[in-house]
């Protein structure tokens, strides 16, 4: 598998790449803490798991009315988000364990959610981390023909109602990922930036297992269990997956897709003319990081800024870090974008889903 070429410039020319790394490794060793999952870490695993799992029972086993049943469904949503976040990302990223094995392992929880950790890995790891808001290249850009998230991207007449039906789409996001999304990106032989991409038998292996694990659990076996027509059995499918879906597709925008995130394009030889810490820096933002619930919930997601620069730091860590990381950017002049609360980035993203929604001026 080849990629191609887009170039950062050298770290060495910028001073304060070596400070901001210098000052987050001064941070755990005067405090002789691995950078890893801790306890409270730990914590937020088994009671997601615990969430979606002890939903999941209740339902099959709680000889419960089905409406009770259906807001087990959305609750389960809840959890299998939660999990997505807090736990799977981290193990996906390296960042759970220290041990490759651990973070194996923990990371197939992604899979029995529905959705393949190997290509996570390949188009969120490699290509989103690295090529963060370019359009073309980043994958998260192109989440639907019908969005245009980047003032890059073609126009065409429909996204002017874009503001009315993003929110929406993104309830489907979970449900597109576990029946197509997985399977297209097996198919297809570029992705981002790579050529010629090819997954190996044991990973195609690991896709099939994983979606029919999926795919037992949550239709095959309440289809079995539960003495309920096969309709309402779908609802709660649903209910389940629009939920999740769009608790997902939301917090990821919030990210990048917001007001103040630029979106830059390499010159014609594949430079980007600026470090790629700087970068990352001008193409991603915070929010909410006052609050710890949602904090806990989201794994450190709302601290995106950290998690982008120290990718393999659990996010358990975040919230620790943000206040070097903003000392940084504020004595070598760089921005640090962060919306206050979970709703002004919210109203963030939609006012850029509205100007995203006007023609253009000039052509992209």
């Amino acid at each position: 598998m080849t990629a191609t070429r887009v170039i950062f410039e050298s770290s060495t020319a910028a001073p304060f790449v070596a400070v901001l790394r210098e000052r987050v490794a001064a941070y755990f060793r005067a405090r002789g803490i691995s950078d890893k999952a801790n306890a409270l870490m730990v914590a937020r695993t088994v009671s997601m798991l615990g969430l979606t799992g002890g939903a999941y029972l209740l339902i099959l086993f709680g000889g419960l009315p089905p409406l009770a049943m259906l807001g087990l469904a959305v609750l389960m949503g809840v959890g299998l988000a939660g999990i997505g976040f807090g736990v799977s990302h981290d193990a996906l990223h390296g960042a759970y364990s220290k041990s490759p094995l651990v973070n194996r392992l923990i990371g197939y929880t992604f899979d029995l959610c529905g959705a393949n950790g190997y290509m996570w890995r390949i188009t969120h790891n490699v290509v989103h981390h690295t090529y963060t808001n370019i359009h073309g290249i980043d994958e998260d850009l192109e989440v639907s023909p019908l969005l245009r998230l980047s003032p890059r991207a073609d126009y065409h007449w429909y996204h002017r109602f874009q503001p009315m039906y993003a929110f929406l789409l993104y309830s489907f996001s979970t449900l597109f990922w576990v029946f197509i999304k997985d399977y297209k990106y097996f198919l297809q032989r570029d992705l981002g930036p790579y050529k010629n991409h090819r997954p190996s038998t044991s990973e195609v292996v690991t896709l099939v297992l994983g979606k029919a694990a999926y795919y037992t659990w949550a239709i095959v076996v309440p289809l079995l269990v539960l003495p309920l027509p096969w309709w309402q059995v779908a609802i709660g499918f649903l209910a389940m997956n629009l939920t999740a879906g769009l608790i997902l597709g939301v917090v990821f925008q919030l990210a990048h897709v917001v007001e103040d995130t630029a979106h830059p394009l390499p010159a014609s030889d594949g430079s980007m003319g600026d470090v790629w810490v700087a970068h990352e820096l001008a193409t991603t933002a915070n929010f909410a990081n006052g609050n710890p619930l949602i904090t806990w919930y989201v794994g450190g997601l709302n601290h995106q800024i950290e998690h982008h620069l120290f990718p393999k730091v659990c996010s358990v860590h975040y919230p620790a870090l943000a206040p070097i990381v903003r000392e940084v950017t504020r004595e070598y002049g760089l921005p640090y974008y962060h919306q206050p609360t979970l709703f002004s980035a919210i109203r963030s993203h939609f006012r850029t889903l509205q100007r995203h929604a006007r023609r253009p001026l000039a052509p992209a």
